[in-house]
């Protein structure tokens, strides 16, 4: 296999142990990151989209590994003492983004152990879409929800008020045909903004695009939750008001998933209005080696 030709067989043995190992030692970290906040809390499903993301912009990018020889390095025991301090300073304080965190960097420093530094520097891009398996901690979340859920309420009593539907707002409230639809954290915008984040990551770095393009698409995509988001909420009202809860709740979870799909067309809509406009928006040596 070419992307292998540079490794003997020990290599390859010594760094599935060590990986495996790495896993096993911060297990319980592994099942609260995936099960109990990736799958249990709505909130924090961006959680589950980092492995299959990550394995997705390492694919575009195998190329770049076949130069690469395995240069063991002292670096990988001090990454995995490190990860042992912060993992266990998290426990004792109750920091579960340390202790989190902790989880992947002791995978890192197996890595390093038996690989080197370069394979990751060389994977960085994937490497980074493998923060998003970290869950927003509470603090960050509730101070991003309070004006989301502002801004998704009064927007949408805003455009349905012009749509000539009988709407009142009432604090973060909608009040249609007698039926009070609450915003709250499950429908201000929050979940679209940390999984629109990783669309958008994922997006960027799927096509050869310059690096100011990708930028670009970085930086709007929490505009773009918002926007997706509001787009969402109304409908939702509107079953909540003239159709059964449970035809309301339903339109709502279904529609999450829908919103992701509707927002890899708007990106790729900038994209295409870019090109029209004749801006220099790829670079197709981007990701070559």
């Amino acid at each position: 296999m070419p992307l292998i030709r540079n490794w003997k067989q020990f290599d390859l043995i010594a760094l599935a142990v060590l990986v495996c190992a790495a896993i096993a030692a911060s297990w319980k970290a592994w099942y609260d990151i995936f099960y109990t906040v990736g799958w249990q809390d709505a909130e924090q499903s961006h959680v589950l989209l980092a492995i299959p993301v990550a394995l997705w912009l390492a694919w575009l990018r195998r190329g770049r590994l076949i130069r690469c020889r395995p240069e063991p390095s002292v670096l990988g025991p001090i990454i995995v003492l490190g990860a042992w301090l912060l993992g266990e300073y998290g426990l004792q304080n109750s920091i579960d983004l340390y202790w989190h965190f902790s989880a992947l960097m002791l995978v890192a420093g197996a890595v390093v152990s038996v690989a080197g530094y370069k394979p990751i520097l060389k994977m960085a891009v994937p490497a980074c879409a493998l923060l998003a398996l970290m869950p927003i901690p509470a603090d960050i979340r509730l101070a991003i929800a309070a004006p989301l859920q502002k801004v998704s309420a009064s927007s949408s009593q805003y455009l349905l008020d012009i749509a000539g539907v009988p709407v009142m707002r009432t604090g973060n409230g909608l009040v249609i045909n007698g039926e009070n639809v609450i915003v709250a954290e499950a429908c201000n915008g929050m979940r679209m903004v940390a999984a629109l984040g990783v669309v958008a990551y994922t997006f960027a770095f799927s096509i050869p695009a310059r690096p100011m393009v990708r930028v670009l698409l970085l930086v709007t995509s929490p505009l773009l939750a918002v926007i997706v988001n509001i787009s969402r909420l109304m409908p939702t009202v509107l079953f909540y008001g003239y159709a059964s809860k449970d035809t309301a709740k339903t339109f709502h979870d279904l529609s999450g998933w829908f919103m992701m799909v509707v927002a890899l067309g708007v990106l790729w809509s900038i994209m295409r209005l870019l090109r029209w406009m004749e801006l220099p928006v790829l670079n197709y040596g981007a990701m070559r080696e």
